[in-house]
């Protein structure tokens, strides 16, 4: 971010809020970022893989990244329906939008990969959404920023910038506010939703202070 988006942030701050992560204007503006965005030329996770199961995966923004790297790669998302229906013009072939886990996985046929960024922790039954992604027998479960309780679950209300929702950043003269719920997921818990599946690497997250990245594999 630039020293003249801080600045205005500082002088002139947001006076209005959106809510949730059904909210079109928000839905939009992802839409809108993911569409500009490039993506990145070497992501070694998927290196070799045929199908990836993306669980919360926004307009298609880790795709566009995958595709770059492996061009045949089969990739179904499953997101809010609100998401669902402003990224569906984006699909191919190759690329699909979702509603529900399984319909995801029955149109992949079978999931090498079940990934997922940021986004377990704000769907009302994580554990539940969790066992659901390990019914699809996937080969592998990676997870980047899940936040992680040593105790019992918590709900904190989460605040951003509306601009900074999606790749990258955009500077907006209409900024906004948006907020939504989070949970803060027990360890064990979360562990121990994954029937079937052993952890087989776990470390901080370096793209958010405070979560967590995890692998499974088949037990």
């Amino acid at each position: 971010m630039s020293f003249t988006q801080r600045l205005r942030r500082r002088l002139f701050p947001p006076r209005d809020a959106i809510e949730g992560y059904e909210n079109e204007e928000l839905v939009d503006t992802i839409y809108r970022k993911t569409v500009a965005y490039r993506g990145q030329a070497n992501w070694p996770l998927v290196e070799g893989l045929r199908t990836v199961l993306d669980f919360g995966g926004g307009a298609g923004i880790h795709y566009k990244t995958a595709c770059r790297q492996s061009p045949d790669i089969r990739w179904a998302v499953v997101e809010t329906p609100a998401m669902v229906r402003r990224a569906k013009e984006l699909a191919t072939d190759k690329v699909r939008f979702f509603e529900q886990i399984e319909p995801a996985a029955d149109w992949l046929g079978n999931v090498d990969l079940v990934h997922s960024n940021g986004a377990i922790q704000y769907v009302p039954d994580p554990f539940g959404t969790i066992r659901s992604l390990c019914a699809t027998a996937p080969g592998k479960l990676v997870w980047h920023r899940v936040p992680i309780s040593e105790g019992e679950a918590r709900r904190e209300v989460q605040t951003s910038y509306l601009s900074d929702n999606g790749p990258g950043h955009a500077s907006s003269l209409l900024e906004k506010l948006v907020t939504y719920e989070r949970t803060w997921i027990p360890e064990r818990a979360f562990i121990e939703a994954h029937e079937g599946y052993r952890m087989a690497e776990r470390s901080h997250d370096p793209n958010e202070r405070g979560t967590q990245q995890f692998a499974f594999l088949p037990n």
